[in-house]
């Protein structure tokens, strides 16, 4: 999988995807969020995310309070020495990581609080979400950073045939 020549073609795209997500939002076609699904699935029957965890090494996922209450609570930390060790609060007074690539991420792409990882990292690439309209530009952002959003974002564009 070559990240760079990915980056590349989703910023080559990105004006066509902008324009087809944007098509979704104003008319969603009849069985969107089924098509979503499927597609997603298809996707992820061929992309295996630890071949890549370019999201790990390059984004930092926002961590909401439940999230720093039962990852502290599994690293036997209190959660301020966690969030002291680990966190900041960025522009938008997000807490996120202080340091890429990720602190969790381990050598061979896996990650070691797996099980109780950020809500936001489960979610990731957001690529199975109901009303997909609703986040187009993070898809747009996530195109650029994950070879399968960008996958997901083709293949609709097939599907729906636009």
């Amino acid at each position: 999988m070559n990240l760079e020549s990915n980056k590349k073609r989703a910023l080559e795209k990105q004006k066509e995807h902008r324009k087809f997500l944007d098509s979704l939002k104003k008319k969603p076609p009849k069985n969107l969020d089924y098509t979503v699904q499927e597609t997603h699935e298809e996707v992820f029957e061929k992309v295996d995310c630890l071949q890549c965890a370019n999201c790990c090494k390059t984004t930092g996922p926002l961590y909401t309070e439940k999230d720093i209450e039962r990852i502290s609570k599994h690293l036997r930390m209190k959660q301020a020495d966690f969030e002291s060790k680990f966190l900041r609060i960025d522009e938008e007074d997000d807490k996120v990581l202080q340091n890429l690539p990720c602190h969790f991420l381990n050598e061979d792409n896996t990650c070691s609080i797996y099980d109780v990882r950020p809500k936001a990292c489960r979610e990731y690439p957001h690529t199975d979400r109901k009303k997909i309209y609703q986040i187009n530009d993070l898809m747009i952002k996530n195109t650029v950073i994950c070879p399968a959003a960008f996958e997901f974002v083709e293949k609709m564009m097939m599907k729906l045939g636009k």
